[in-house]
């Protein structure tokens, strides 16, 4: 924000800060958000709502907002053809939902999945409000953005490869992609085939390897992302229930934002000390 020496004085703000919410409070960011997060009115007349769910050890949370399925807007065999690549990514990563589909339905894309993923803060972030001629802080916790998540286009794309018969099984099987960070191996020049009649005694002894998990090879970083990503996998999603705007909840965390105390604070310090504590002042 630039500041011209000329702009005037428009108003004098008194300050609440209030840690009423913390360390609960956190910033979610959605895409290409203009309105507040519900379901359409389609989805929600036939009783469907916005799901939520989350992982506390990995920090990391879903959001399952209900689609619009009017035959106008939805198209039924690519939902069919959809929902079987998510239902086996979903198995893979054993995550699987219990639906109330039958079992002799196709599985069906009835919902947009949004998960989060932490934005890195440096230094802590306040959140201002301005309401009744008072600006409200408060300390924001965590930070994270939502994007779909479209792991089971990947799913449907290996299929469609292992059908055109692009690839084998057994290119994917070699592991992990070589890490950038190491230096690649020499490459060893074929050896030519020699004739039967030199044949000799070889004598090979196999020892085990120290790395575990069939990861040798790799860097300690690499190894140690991999590991992350295994145990984020591993654990288990927990339900959590999801209040949007027009729910008394939401109306009731909304309020507790704004500090209800008129405790006036006196500072101990002077400016200069202040600007003495300033690192390269």
């Amino acid at each position: 924000m630039d500041v011209d020496e000329n702009d005037e004085l428009v108003s004098v703000l008194p300050i609440h800060y209030s840690e009423a919410l913390s360390p609960n409070l956190h910033i979610h960011q959605f895409p290409l958000l203009t309105r507040p997060l519900q379901a359409p009115p389609s989805a929600t007349l036939s009783g469907k709502r916005i799901n939520a769910r989350i992982k506390h050890k990995s920090r990391r949370i879903e959001i399952h907002v209900p689609i619009d399925t009017r035959p106008e807007v939805y198209n039924v065999e690519k939902s069919k053809h959809f929902g079987a690549g998510r239902l086996e990514d979903d198995r893979e990563k054993n995550q699987e939902r219990i639906d109330k589909t039958r079992e002799d339905e196709d599985p069906r894309i009835s919902e947009v999945r949004l998960r989060s993923e932490e934005i890195p803060r440096r230094g802590a972030h306040i959140l201002g409000i301005v309401r009744d001629g008072k600006l409200h802080l408060h300390p924001v916790q965590e930070m994270h953005q939502f994007r779909p998540t479209l792991t089971y286009l990947d799913i449907l794309s290996r299929k469609n490869r292992r059908s055109m018969g692009v690839g084998s099984d057994s290119d994917s099987d070699d592991g992990p992609p070589p890490d950038p960070d190491e230096v690649a191996p020499v490459p060893v020049a074929k050896k030519e085939k020699k004739a039967a009649n030199d044949a000799k005694e070889v004598h090979v002894s196999a020892r085990k390897s120290e790395d575990q998990g069939g990861q040798s090879g790799l860097s300690s970083v690499r190894r140690e992302m991999l590991q992350i990503m295994r145990a984020e996998e591993d654990e288990k999603w927990e339900d959590v229930q999801f209040c949007d705007v027009t729910t008394d909840q939401s109306v009731v965390a909304f309020e507790s934002v704004f500090s209800q105390s008129d405790e006036i604070l006196e500072t101990s310090t002077d400016i200069s000390t202040f600007l003495k504590s300033i690192n390269g002042l």
